[in-house]
């Protein structure tokens, strides 16, 4: 199967106003990453030589979550209880309170199909109301290269209009989504925000083993495809205008904790380009984290918000990122628990530290 050749044109760069949040106060350090029998666990910066005086500017905080997916389940029981909020009630104070809040956005949102219920199907489509929900609780960008974006229910002639009332509906409540877009050029283009003078960029990249009618082209609307060539692309651009280039690739083989070989090579691809940090998202359970070359790479985050009922497909972790200026200072994990209706919960002690334990047997597993 020929790929479609991406565009030579010079990208251009989303540079949207930015009023920085208030800063959370990062809690000590441990020491290694060991499971940890609190529902957080921070780890210190892998290299040493990457630390900053605490003297030297403000810490801006990154937040990322697994995937969303405001669906069939979820969105049958928000369409039952009329609040659009209920998944992120939990968890809105700690999502609010970080400099920017990241997440990876794997449904449609429109208002030309009628929601599925509670039923098992693959069409993951949800209400514009999602966005305005997404707003409140706190989240600035989201990674949109996934898999699920063109979703249309049985009107398969509506997949373009469903994916740009997706994009819209972000848009329209001041969320960037990156990732996608009319084109392949646009769909490569990075967001930039800047943060307390520090310019972050994030770019966002689909595997190319979805479905082929999801991929934008020259001349089609969809997502960046994960090539070698466009993480090249998009990543050039990013450097250009940016501080700090962040790679969201939505990658790797559902229901496995351990990064298949593929992801593993994408993401030395990544590195090779000039990603300075990696969250990678899509096999809805938590993955390893390492690091490739000083470049921490954090493979998945698990589920977020979603309607799966499988107990490992029910967790997730939400990951914190320091910086000081535009050096990367650590990291921190909250695990978390999703109800099959799409209520986030903070894990309980004992739930926090099976989470943190299956991260760690990924990350030995790759090491």
């Amino acid at each position: 199967m020929t790929e479609e050749q991406p565009s030579r044109t010079a990208l251009s760069v989303v540079a949207p106003t930015f009023t920085p949040k208030a800063t959370i106060t990062s809690p000590a350090s441990s020491p290694t990453l060991a499971p940890s029998r609190t529902p957080a666990q921070t780890v210190p910066p892998p290299s040493p030589t990457l630390a900053a005086s605490a003297t030297e500017v403000s810490e801006i905080t990154l937040l990322f979550t697994g995937v969303i997916v405001p669906a069939r389940c979820v969105q049958a029981a928000l369409d039952a209880n009329g609040n659009p909020d209920y998944p992120y009630e939990e968890v809105r104070e700690i999502i609010s309170q970080a400099d920017l809040a990241i997440g990876t956005f794997n449904a449609a949102m429109s208002h030309r199909v009628t929601h599925t219920g509670c039923v098992w199907t693959y069409q993951l489509v949800g209400s514009p109301q999602n966005a305005d929900a997404l707003q409140r609780a706190g989240f600035d960008v989201m990674s949109v290269a996934t898999n699920h974006i063109k979703d249309c229910g049985l009107m398969k002639s509506w997949c373009n209009e469903t994916f740009f009332d997706t994009l819209d509906n972000l848009r329209r409540v001041g969320i960037q989504a990156v990732g996608a877009g009319k084109d392949l050029r646009e769909a490569l283009q990075p967001v930039v925000i800047k943060v307390q003078g520090v310019r972050f960029a994030f770019v966002s990249l689909g595997d190319s083993k979805m479905d082929e009618s999801v991929f934008a082209t020259d001349a089609n609307p969809g997502i960046a495809r994960l090539t070698q060539e466009n993480m090249t692309i998009a990543i050039a651009a990013a450097k250009e205008a940016a501080d700090v280039v962040i790679a969201l690739p939505h990658w790797g083989s559902e229901d496995n904790f351990v990064p298949n070989w593929n992801q593993r090579t994408q993401a030395q691809q990544l590195v090779a380009a000039g990603a300075d940090l990696i969250v990678g998202n899509h096999t809805h359970v938590v993955q390893a984290i390492t690091e490739i070359e000083g470049v921490p790479v954090f493979f998945g985050l698990g589920n977020f918000v979603f309607d799966q009922w499988l107990r490992d497909h029910r967790q997730g972790v939400i990951l914190l990122v320091k910086f000081r200026g535009a050096r990367y200072m650590g990291y921190e994990l909250i695990p978390t628990h999703v109800d099959q209706d799409g209520r986030v919960h903070i894990a309980d002690e004992a739930e926090a530290a099976e989470i943190l334990e299956n991260i760690e047997r990924a990350s030995q597993a790759i090491r």
